[in-house]
């Protein structure tokens, strides 16, 4: 336990600082290659939905085993050399700088009204067009990014990192992976990445909830409305998005900035309409993207110091 506890918070720091490298390989590549040409072979013809589950079980499967079988071995040759391996993986499996850094290239032009290079930069982060955007709706698309992503990038990995070490960790990233690339609701995707989409869901339940709670509840609430009525628009609001638990996320994210989040998006000139989230008591401007990337730094320190908290009891009293 305190060499697990301390390689989280190696990894969590090594990542807030150096994050991934540009032009390293990664293994989210490695295992996205694998997926696609598993899937090109499987999903067609009948039984898509149980190909699709066996898709979902081969990959955690070599994923996690890796995993645990370089953080075993690295142990067993010396706990700090167990420490550094499973310090990396965890490293490399969050997404604290990368989603800073992505988030910081859009604010920078639009600060600077360079709608243009605003657009193009929030291109690279989202699926909705982006051509004609104006600040406002630049500034949400970002937000949004930012603000479902710190579950699925930050806190839901360090989860399961504290609950089964990096294994954990690249067991959640695997499915995580599998469900952005087949857990799609589309004629091609719809059986076969139905499994991969709905284990998602469950693996960010907790992980979402709770980082929204601390969205709440330690970040800075921007238009000093009472707690209680954030609390409960907040709740009331979360339901209304389509996914089980970004909702909890960008609910949380509109209350505390008193803005409004949802609405119309267009995706390759289809217009998709979604419920609104938030008091919408301020307009969105560019400003509000530097708030929501302090949003994420409080929210997942206070994710990590927690569970930290938590596991150093545990051991405590074991």
């Amino acid at each position: 336990m305190p060499g697990h506890l301390l390689a989280i918070a190696i990894g969590f720091m090594l990542d807030r600082i150096i994050g991934d490298p540009q032009h390293w390989p990664h293994p989210v590549r490695w295992i996205g290659t694998f997926i696609s040409t598993v899937t090109s072979r499987l999903n067609k013809g009948r039984f898509r939905f149980w190909k699709g589950a066996y898709t979902f079980f081969l990959t955690i499967g070599i994923v996690f085993v890796v995993a645990l079988v370089i953080v075993t071995v690295a142990y067993r040759l010396h706990f700090f050399v167990g420490v550094a391996a499973e310090s990396i993986l965890i490293a490399i499996g969050l997404a604290q700088k990368s989603l800073r850094d992505a988030a910081v290239d859009v604010y920078r032009p639009l600060a600077t009204d360079d709608l243009e290079e605003a657009r193009t930069k929030l291109s690279w982060i989202v699926g909705r067009d982006t051509e004609r955007l104006n600040e406002s709706e630049i500034a949400r698309g970002t937000i949004e990014t930012v603000s479902e992503n710190i579950a699925d990038g930050i806190t839901s990995p360090l989860f399961w990192a504290f609950l089964l070490g990096a294994p954990g960790l690249w067991l959640y990233k695997t499915v995580n992976t599998l469900d952005s690339m087949i857990g799609y609701k589309d004629e091609r995707y719809t059986e076969f990445g139905a499994f991969s989409a709905k284990v998602d869901d469950v693996l960010n339940y907790i992980p979402a909830r709770m980082t929204g709670l601390f969205i709440l509840f330690f970040t800075k609430n921007e238009v000093r409305i009472p707690l209680r009525q954030r609390f409960s628009g907040w709740k009331q609001d979360a339901r209304k998005h389509p996914s089980p638990n970004s909702g909890y996320l960008e609910a949380a994210t509109a209350w505390q900035l008193g803005v409004t989040l949802g609405g119309q998006n267009t995706y390759r000139g289809v217009v998709s309409n979604r419920p609104q989230m938030g008091p919408g008591i301020t307009p969105l401007r560019a400003s509000h993207i530097q708030l929501v990337i302090q949003q994420m730094t409080i929210a997942s320190f206070t994710f990590w110091l927690i569970m930290t908290m938590i596991g150093v009891l545990i051991y405590a009293t074991a």
